[in-house]
């Protein structure tokens, strides 16, 4: 009795494995997502990121998006698929503070970047 226990629990270690291995990396990656997404909502309410930019860089995030759904497709990220997401989340987040910090304002929200005075 007690064996067929220890088998039973080893048999569903060993089969949810896989999952937890990818659910290890989403809950990383979404949050950095959300932490992105919040960045570019940012800079659009400060004017530091024209609409132009804004919707630039949320093709970025769609497309790191893409990226992560693609890897969790089959049930497992491989360490090359989580070094790929990862690397994907460096690049966006590097566009993200170059297009909010390059003195191209939107401080009246319409859309255009205002002339200096």
């Amino acid at each position: 009795m007690k064996l067929k226990l220890i088998a039973a629990a080893a048999l569903a270690t060993l089969l949810a494995a896989p999952v937890f291995a990818a659910s290890e990396t989403a809950p990383r990656a979404n949050a950095r997502q959300a932490n992105q997404d919040a960045r570019i909502d940012q800079g659009v309410a400060s004017g530091s990121l024209t609409k132009r930019e804004a919707a630039r860089l949320e093709k970025g995030q769609q497309h790191v998006q893409n990226i992560e759904n693609k890897a969790l497709a089959d049930g497992k990220v491989t360490k090359v698929e989580k070094l790929r997401i990862e690397k994907a989340q460096d690049v966006q987040s590097a566009r993200i503070a170059k297009q909010k910090h390059d003195r191209q304002h939107d401080r009246n929200h319409d859309g255009k970047v205002d002339k200096k005075k």
